[in-house]
């Protein structure tokens, strides 16, 4: 019986999840040198949209289905990527805050600026996480766990 790598899924996902930061990194950025733009605030708000719905729900199934299986062996990359997802999540309400401050003005220069800082300092956070998923946790997990315990990720992942 076959089943799918919850590796590759979850590199998959990862890979959504980059285009969509760049979208947010490119929104804030031009908001940032050009001031407020209906479309640029859209095209942030898409992004920050997907942020909180699929990111909020690929991190519970990497600490739900993954990390546990990683704890039978080794506690310290886990700790680390779990306080990057609490981490995420205060910046994110702190994002979510800024947003609200500039749909009711969108000439709030301070809302502005806390919008895109925020912004800039979860894309960065985000990516700097990923980064660490693709390149130590998973081949890690790739090289240590039997098939079995992929299977067993991959049933907690469906």
């Amino acid at each position: 019986m076959s089943f799918r790598d919850p590796i590759a899924l979850l590199m998959r996902e990862h890979e959504e999840a980059l285009g969509k930061l760049q979208l947010l990194k490119k929104s804030a950025q031009d908001i940032k040198k050009k001031g407020y733009s209906e479309k640029s605030f859209k095209q942030l708000l898409k992004a920050v949209e997907y942020v909180d719905e699929e990111v909020r729900h690929h991190n519970k199934h990497e600490e739900d289905a993954l990390f546990p299986l990683v704890e039978r062996y080794v506690d310290g990359p886990t700790t680390v990527l779990r306080d990057d997802h609490q981490k995420m999540a205060k910046i994110y309400k702190k994002l979510s805050y800024s947003i609200k401050v500039m749909k009711e003005n969108s000439d709030d220069k301070v809302g502005r600026q806390e919008l895109c800082e925020s912004a800039e300092d979860i894309v960065q956070l985000m990516v700097n996480h990923i980064h660490k998923e693709n390149h130590i946790l998973f081949p890690m997990v790739q090289r240590f766990c039997t098939k079995e315990e992929l299977r067993e990720v991959a049933k907690k992942l469906l």
